[in-house]
């Protein structure tokens, strides 16, 4: 018999996650982005629950082959363009959109002599991560639309603190300024701009954790955001214990009982993905009961509070995040991101599409 812990991934929740972006920014183009394995949730399961975007957006080339494999045949961007002239020549293949942000890639289109490359320019405007100075935004456009490997160049840039009130606005400045007057289309918003900044939305956004389920705001749930959580991560209990005043749990005794209690013991533990660093008190749900998690979390097992549940026993059902646990919670208990920890789903873990 397998070991109970696993994860799924719900389609229907992924077409709902995008239909919401595509609320807040009627008349955006999406690219659905589906870097990192689609943020931990699957390659097979994004392409079926994105059907309704207009591009998919991911940096592993890959991946972006193994897209095409899957049947799709829409654009595809690669958020950090190529890393080396091979890539330029895939790009070309399979029809990649590249985007550039440093003129050594420039040098590598030059010796493409295949079909020609859509380009999305990169600018820095204050992230100080990838991108040209957008002093030279127009040269660097003119010089790439010279090139016969290039298609289109449309000009793009990615928000820091999009996140928190005026975050954005001097980098939007910045952009603004720099691409006045200059032909092509423009991406700037993530999914905290899409949420949040209308003035950002422009001809291509670029969401990503928000189609997932999750919030890309500290002060703000998922749900409040009108997104439902895509991955449910699952197990069981498979051990109970019964502890007296003073005992102990898990390595380096971190939790120690103020009382009699009962507690379980759940098959998962951070060699699946789970954060070793969660402490006690992490929200975690039993048999349809929030309870919590106690001491420190095993390789392969954690310790959770029975006192709210006392009809839990072993095979009950835990779940670790996902529908009734947001995984945003857990991350913030774990001091941490939602990102990281849906990321973060070990391979050992069984994946299923559900919906």
């Amino acid at each position: 018999m397998p070991r109970p812990v696993s994860a799924s991934v719900s389609l229907t929740a992924l077409a709902h996650n995008l239909a919401e972006a595509r609320r807040r920014a009627p008349g955006t183009r999406i690219w659905a982005v589906v870097k990192a394995h689609a943020y931990g949730h699957g390659l097979p399961a994004a392409i079926r629950g994105f059907t309704g975007a207009d591009g998919l957006a991911l940096l592993e080339f890959d991946n972006a082959r193994r897209l095409r494999a899957l049947g799709w045949r829409g654009p595809i961007l690669m958020l950090e363009g190529p890393f080396g002239p091979d890539d330029v020549a895939m790009a070309g293949e399979i029809g990649l959109s590249l985007v550039i942000h440093d003129t050594t890639q420039i040098e590598w289109l030059r010796g493409h002599e295949g079909k020609a490359i859509d380009i999305w320019l990169k600018l820095n405007t204050g992230m100080n991560r990838l991108g040209i100075d957008p002093e030279i935004t127009a040269a660097t456009q003119r010089e790439l639309a010279l090139l016969p490997a290039v298609g289109t160049v449309s000009l793009m840039t990615h928000l820091a603190d999009a996140d928190r009130p005026g975050g954005a606005a001097a980098q939007l400045e910045r952009f603004d300024r720099a691409t006045l007057d200059l032909p092509g289309s423009r991406s700037v918003a993530n999914s905290a701009a899409l949420i949040d900044l209308p003035q950002a939305h422009r001809h291509w956004a670029r969401p990503g954790i928000m189609l997932y389920g999750s919030s890309p705001f500290a002060d703000r749930s998922a749900a409040s955001l009108g997104l439902r959580a895509a991955m449910t991560l699952r197990s069981e209990l498979i051990g109970t214990q019964t502890l007296k005043e003073g005992d102990t749990v898990g390595y380096g005794s971190t939790f120690t009982a103020p009382g009699p209690m009962r507690i379980g013991i759940v098959a998962c533990g951070y060699a699946d993905g789970y954060p070793r660093h969660a402490p006690t008190g992490t929200p975690v749900d039993v048999a349809g009961v929030r309870t919590r998690t106690l001491g420190r979390v095993s390789m392969d097992m954690l310790a959770i509070d029975l006192e709210p549940a006392p009809d839990a026993g072993v095979g009950s059902a835990v779940e670790l995040w996902g529908e009734h646990v947001p995984v945003d919670e857990v991350a913030a208990s774990a001091g941490t991101l939602g990102y990281e920890l849906l990321c973060a789903v070990a391979p050992r873990v069984p994946m299923h599409v559900v919906d």
